[in-house]
């Protein structure tokens, strides 16, 4: 019966069932689909706003939660009983397998620099009209230093790799990883990051008495599991 209304939904909305399925697949995989960051992302993002109904029906049988950003034209899906800020929490047991995927803490702690760089940004006016904010990388690397008396690894494999994760997330841009080896290059930090550190988190990290600091030695694990994102560097470059 559900197949049946979403072949006729797919067939008043002159959608194919295999691109119906290209999108839902992508969407499953990569657990977000961002309009400006390829053609064929953008391709699916449209098609998305065709379908969004039908998508989300079918993904709540799934109970995986969806947020759509119109504004800033991205997707993002999170699989069951994540907490997902800006929306109502969801009752349902969370899986245990690799329907999700926790980020590690390294992951985490460059997460949370560059929601606290984002957020200085847009008090400063410092945000283009898709919501991006341009920060360099000497810049992000003090940050993460002075904020959680850490930095970032040393090994440049290892920033590489930490970076290309987040790049995946959707939650940075960069050109090249050869960008990421000089001080003076720049990252572009994207809205979507607001949706993986909450109000609360954020106020922890950036109190507003500037003589007091957070506390670094409990740095909170605040970022909402994911969908794993297997994009690789480079990929839908057209």
């Amino acid at each position: 019966m559900f197949q049946e209304m979403i072949a006729e939904g797919l067939a008043d909305l002159t959608i194919s069932a295999d691109d119906f399925s290209e999108l839902l697949i992508r969407l499953l995989d990569y657990g977000v689909l961002c309009r400006d960051e390829s053609l064929i992302e953008g391709m699916l993002y449209d098609r998305y706003l065709q379908c969004s109904e039908l998508v989300d029906d079918y993904l709540a049988l799934l109970k995986v939660r969806v947020q759509h950003d119109r504004r800033f034209c991205f997707v993002r899906i999170f699989p069951p009983g994540a907490t997902v800020p800006g929306l109502a929490d969801d009752d349902h047991n969370a899986f245990n397998s690799g329907f999700r995927q926790r980020p590690s803490q390294q992951e985490v702690a460059l997460i949370l620099v560059l929601r606290v760089e984002y957020e200085k940004s847009l008090r400063d006016g410092q945000v283009d009209d898709k919501g991006c904010v341009m920060l360099p990388l000497e810049s992000l690397a003090i940050a993460h230093k002075n904020l959680l008396k850490r930095a970032l690894p040393d090994n440049a494999g290892e920033r590489k790799a930490l970076f290309k994760r987040l790049r995946q997330l959707r939650l940075i841009r960069y050109n090249t990883e050869q960008d990421l080896d000089f001080a003076e290059s720049w990252i572009s930090i994207h809205p979507s990051i607001t949706s993986f550190v909450d109000d609360q988190v954020l106020a922890k990290l950036c109190p507003p008495d500037p003589t007091s600091d957070p506390a670094p030695d409990s740095m909170p694990d605040s970022v909402p599991e994911r969908m794993s994102a297997t994009t690789e560097e480079g990929d839908d470059v057209l």
